[in-house]
């Protein structure tokens, strides 16, 4: 049995028997945990409350009315089954026209229509998934190197490394500036990188960022311009949370500093934006990523890599309908905004009531949350240990800044609009109780005596509060 498992090993790729996936981060140990005991109000009340998942459902309703109003927007209902051999036997990697022009559209509103999008640039791909492993094809060759603002989304190392064989180059932000990127954090990443022999082929920033949910102002984009133009590196802007802004600030693309800056050089073959629907529309099974470049053999390149990664043609003809509704999206992103915003208040007031503080944010679907003062030691040690802490007996999924490459220790990553408002409750109830118990066990730096114990009594009696985040909490209607 040992030989064969050998030489099955030896006849496989590096690929297949190599970690490069990176699936082995404690951000996706977290929804491992998740997935084994997840929790449900009255199946499963104990079980694990899914946090680490950037996904919007806070606007789903808004989709679903518009698809009851619009059924022949779909080829698999009786109104628009005449379209579906057209549909179902056309498969173009240039994608439906109808599908690139509405794209485009939205791509235009999402940014105040403050610029155009051409929709002959624009380039499907699997998701953002597939669009950042395409843009890293067409950029760079194996052990090439992108410039990456910590802390940045985990999945990069999976997106952009695995089989490209590009390397990731964290460029350190620290949160003494509220982890704003700066021009001396850039040239110290970029020498260190020339030191140590490694090209450096492009920048890639998150903007609004994942996971910080704060937004890059114009003198920053102007720098980063400035800087991928004096190095002759490309920009990859990764503006997948364009739409989920919901407060001023508003959003500035890159977009509007190489149309608008005139005063500043930029060579627009540099310049490419990774976008998708998978966040401001809440529709990640879609799959639906965008490449939008302004060098013209990129967009050539990349439109023929699309070929492995294709969106649909049923989800192409259904998206050319609903985002071609102008009066549909107007009321879908203000509506999404609204509740975006209202939920992140209620959380921040939730966590702030037992001294938890998160950093200033106005985009996303998470908060980035301060629980320094919980640790042990200022170590990644004692991140990870507090980490499995809360994965266990608090039974909550959130992400390490670790995982997202953060230079400081004790910063978590906190989805919260993947859920409904009762869960919502219950996980702030969790915090609170963890909170205290924590607090009372500090002196002694002792977490084994905490212990998970929320009745239905003690979730009341913190949802009837006077400082409940919750003054009128269905939950507690519900209850009494």
């Amino acid at each position: 049995m040992e030989l064969m498992s050998v030489n099955q090993h030896q006849l496989l790729s590096k690929i297949a028997t190599g970690d490069g996936h990176g699936e082995n981060s404690p951000y996706f140990d977290g929804w491992k945990a998740y997935e084994n005991d997840p929790f449900h109000p009255t199946k499963n009340p104990n079980g694990v409350i899914q946090m680490g998942l950037a996904e919007n459902q806070l606007a789903s309703d808004l989709v679903q009315h518009w698809l009851t109003n619009n059924p022949g927007a779909s080829i698999c209902t009786p109104e628009g089954v005449r379209a579906f051999k057209a549909i179902a036997n056309f498969q173009d990697y240039h994608g439906l026209p109808e599908f690139r022009k509405a794209v485009a559209k939205f791509m235009a509103r999402t940014r105040g229509n403050r610029v155009t999008f051409d929709p002959d640039r624009i380039v499907m791909s699997g998701g953002a998934t597939g669009a950042h492993e395409v843009t890293a094809f067409c950029l760079a060759d194996p052990g090439d190197a992108f410039l990456v603002p910590t802390p940045y989304y985990a999945g990069f190392d999976r997106d952009l490394r695995w089989r490209t064989g590009v390397e990731l180059v964290p460029v350190i932000c620290e949160s003494g500036n509220d982890f704003k990127l700066t021009r001396k954090a850039l040239e110290e990443a970029f020498e260190k990188a020339e030191k140590d022999k490694i090209k450096i082929k492009g920048l890639l920033i998150t903007n609004p960022s994942n996971p910080l949910g704060t937004m890059m102002d114009r003198e920053t984009l102007r720098i980063v311009v400035s800087f991928i133009n004096e190095k002759q590196i490309h920009l990859v802007s990764d503006e997948i949370y364009a739409g989920t802004v919901f407060g001023e600030p508003g959003f500035t693309s890159i977009a509007e500093i190489i149309e608008q800056e005139r005063d500043i050089e930029c060579d627009r073959d540099l310049i490419h934006i990774v976008y998708s629907l998978s966040k401001d529309m809440g529709f990640p099974g879609f799959r639906v990523g965008i490449i939008y470049s302004y060098n013209d053999a990129v967009v050539n390149c990349a439109r023929k890599m699309s070929s492995f990664g294709l969106v649909s043609t049923q989800t192409q003809y259904l998206i050319a309908s609903m985002l071609s509704d102008d009066e549909f999206v107007e009321g879908y992103l203000e509506g999404s905004a609204k509740r975006l915003g209202k939920r992140y208040e209620v959380f921040c007031r939730g966590l702030a009531q037992v001294g938890i503080k998160c950093l200033a944010s106005n985009a996303g679907l998470f908060l980035w949350m301060d629980l320094r003062r919980l640790l042990k030691n200022a170590t990644f040690e004692a991140e990870m240990e507090l980490w499995r802490l809360i994965i266990q007996q608090v039974k909550i999924n959130i992400s390490p800044g670790s995982s997202f490459h953060c230079s400081e220790p004790g910063w978590f990553r906190v989805c919260y609009a993947n859920m409904d408002d009762r869960t919502v409750e219950v996980s702030l109830a969790r915090m609170h109780n963890f909170v205290h118990q924590n607090t009372q066990t500090k002196k002694s730096c002792n977490y084994r005596n905490l212990r998970l114990s929320f009745s239905s009594r003690r979730l009341d009696d913190f949802m009837l509060s006077p400082h409940s985040p919750f003054p009128q909490s269905p939950l507690v209607k519900a209850s009494t």
